[in-house]
């Protein structure tokens, strides 16, 4: 069984972009009944489907399987629905965690968002200079949610 525990902050400026990696990824969901969530993804030569359960404080049940590269431009182009999530996923190190933090493009342009995957619910860690308000709780950020109501629709009401 897979368990992801994870937290999510605004990002401030973009010093976090020194010496991070980054690769693009398309991502899409499926229609659902509300109780999970089903997200095909792609990068670069790599796919896999994700199927993640309804969030339980910042855990969720999470299953993860590599794909078919073609099989999953097939789902993305014909089974999920739009707009599909465009995004430059970074990672960089700091203080003994890896954050990956998502520069949005297409309908959701303007957003950055970064993630850590926690151990336990309740573990500690550093808050880097960079990081902005926690919005782990915040439906509107999920990727799921941005791919039916993306932030361009809704960035003039964040203050």
């Amino acid at each position: 069984m897979g368990l992801e525990i994870e937290r999510k902050f605004t990002v401030v400026g973009d010093i976090w972009k020194e010496g991070a990696t980054s690769e693009l990824y398309v991502q899409g969901y499926l229609p659902s009944n509300g109780s999970s969530t089903l997200r095909i993804r792609q990068a670069g030569e790599r796919a896999w489907i994700t199927i993640k359960g309804r969030r339980d404080n910042l855990s969720r049940l999470e299953f993860e399987y590599p794909i078919p590269p073609a099989d999953a431009l097939l789902m993305l182009e014909k089974l999920c629905l739009t707009p599909l999530i465009r995004k430059r996923r970074y990672r960089t190190e700091y203080q003994g965690f890896v954050w990956e933090i998502d520069e949005f493009q297409g309908e959701n342009d303007g957003l950055v968002i970064a993630e850590i995957e926690l151990q336990s619910e309740n573990q500690a860690f550093i808050r880097p200079p960079w990081l902005g308000r926690e919005v782990s709780g915040d439906r509107r950020y999920y990727n799921a949610s941005l791919s039916t109501s993306p932030y361009s629709t809704w960035a003039q009401s964040i203050g």
